[in-house]
């Protein structure tokens, strides 16, 4: 069973911009976006794909996905039949000692936040903090990508 473990949290500056190693642009949508299964497409540069993500356990940490790359103009179909918003955003790729962290600079709907997410092998592993990371929000499902289609930033009060 493919099991994902990530850690979110909230960034406090954009210093990390200056220690990316990579950048991406992502458009994503959700075909469902029922907690218990969540059906996402997903075009990162010029890649596409499908992928399921599971019913998230109660620590909020960890839960069941399958990825699979598809053909790019299947990717774009997809986009156009998903539900609600389609998240739009910047990626960027910082490695902290032995961690990658992945930070998520939301445009349109939902500029104006910027999460930053780091997988683990267990819930309980140990990760350096860097400065500019802020506030953990795991957990908390309004900042769930599916729930921010649903739900933009922009519209939060």
């Amino acid at each position: 069973m493919n099991v994902e473990i990530e850690r979110k949290f909230l960034v406090k500056t954009n210093a990390f911009i200056k220690e990316s190693y990579q950048k991406n642009h992502i458009e994503q949508g959700f075909l469902n976006s029922n907690k218990n299964r969540v059906v996402r497409v997903r075009i990162k540069d010029e890649t596409s794909y499908l992928t399921i993500k599971g019913l998230t356990s109660k620590s909020g940490t960890t839960r069941f996905e399958w990825e699979k790359e598809i053909a790019l103009e299947d990717g774009k179909q997809l986009l156009e039949i998903c539900e609600q918003t389609i998240i739009q955003k910047i990626r960027y790729l910082v490695k902290h000692k032995k961690h990658v962290y992945e930070i998520d600079v939301f445009l349109g709907e939902n500029e104006g936040l910027i999460v930053a997410e780091i997988e683990l092998s267990s819930e309980d592993e140990h990760f350096e903090k860097p400065e500019w990371l802020g506030a953990e929000v795991t957990g908390i499902t309004k900042y769930y990508n599916s729930q921010l289609s649903v739900q933009p930033f922009k519209n939060w009060s």
